[in-house]
């Protein structure tokens, strides 16, 4: 059964197979061993990045293409199903209107994308993905009617998954049995699901030829494959997940905006989410995802407690210390885990365990 589930594509790394165990143990039961609302918070953003870094995955890590135009479907399954909502109002069939209808848009730009631009080499497809996703978010901030603009939109989800509603007036080990809870145990099992699929497609025969075409677009033509097709296809693919990830986003938000899903900041969070973890792997995006957003959401927390105690003693340390500066102390253990980790955590691992075995 765990076979079939990991599609034979195994850790391969006992420390590998136990921290990704630790993960999904950490991430089912955080309501229940992180209690407080920015921990939910947190553990909920994990579980979207995991899908969007993963998507991103299978175009960079799986296929080689460099896109700067994820984020852009990443906020068109957010503003479906935030569109869907305001207009139809909290209800399921809201949720599934918008979520088809985000995935049809997804898949009509992704292919256009794919069919106009992926004959362009390298450097010239990842500028003309740039263009098109910063045109997308200039629209999406100036036709206020449908999209709200800059002010985006807030809107209601079914009243069972809002945290209004309680399935039991007694909390259940001090968490309280509401719609909010039920909201994040749906984003649980969907990533799951969709981290499964994207194992599926990586370690099938589709993604055996993702990956010849990473190594050698050449010579993967010159043996029959038709390149244009099968990298069309990833990017198809690859927007159809990352607009999954971004209805995951609106529903757990219940807003949605310009900045929350359409950001460049969320681009190149991905991009060192992705180095991080380790490229061509998809679970090295639940490994980086878990890294870089601990350290963004408790990074500040940790500085100001260790400028807290050092105040008095080394007030130098304390300054460089400061929670002000904790952009600077992120990029810090970016630059130490790539000089470290050069091939990710993942490759590390793997790497020390072959090396072990051999």
């Amino acid at each position: 059964m765990l076979n079939r589930l990991l599609s034979n594509d195994y850790p391969r790394s006992k420390v590998l197979a136990v921290i990704l165990v630790a993960i999904f143990l950490g991430l089912a039961f955080a309501p229940f061993l992180f209690p407080g609302v920015k921990a939910l918070s947190v553990a909920a953003k994990v579980l979207i990045f995991v899908v969007l870094v993963a998507s991103f995955d299978l175009l960079l890590g799986y296929t080689g293409i460099v896109s700067f135009a994820h984020t852009m479907f990443f906020g068109i399954g957010a503003y479906g199903i935030a569109v869907a909502t305001t207009r139809m109002g909290p209800t399921w069939t809201a949720l599934a209107v918008g979520m088809g209808g985000a995935l049809l848009l997804s898949l009509l730009l992704s292919l256009a994308v794919g069919l106009f631009s992926l004959r362009v080499r390298a450097i010239f497809f990842a500028m003309i993905t740039l263009a098109v996703a910063a045109a997308f978010q200039t629209l999406a901030s100036q036709l206020s009617e449908i999209t709200g603009g800059e002010d985006g939109l807030s809107f209601k989800v079914p009243a069972i998954l809002s945290p209004s509603f309680e399935f039991a007036e007694e909390p259940f080990l001090g968490v309280s049995l509401d719609g909010r809870l039920l909201t994040y145990y749906l984003l649980f099992v969907v990533a799951v699901a969709l981290v499964l699929a994207l194992l599926r497609i990586v370690n099938s025969p589709f993604g055996r030829v993702l990956q010849a075409i990473r190594e050698n677009e050449f010579r993967a033509e010159a043996i029959g494959y038709r390149v244009v097709v099968y990298r069309t296809t990833s990017s198809v693919l690859s927007a159809l997940f990352a607009t999954l990830a971004g209805c995951m986003l609106a529903l757990w938000l219940r807003y949605n905006g310009p900045d929350t899903s359409l950001s460049f900041e969320i681009m190149m969070d991905c991009l060192l989410i992705v180095v991080i973890g380790g490229m061509g792997t998809i679970y090295g995006s639940a490994i980086g995802a878990v890294l870089f957003l601990l350290a963004q959401s408790y990074l500040q927390d940790l500085l100001r407690l260790g400028s807290d105690a050092v105040a008095s003693s080394l007030p130098w340390l304390s300054a460089l210390l400061s929670p002000d500066r904790w952009l600077l102390w992120l990029g810090v253990l970016f630059v130490l885990s790539v000089y470290y980790f050069p091939t990710g955590v993942v490759g590390r691992l793997r790497a020390a365990a072959a090396h072990k075995a051999g």
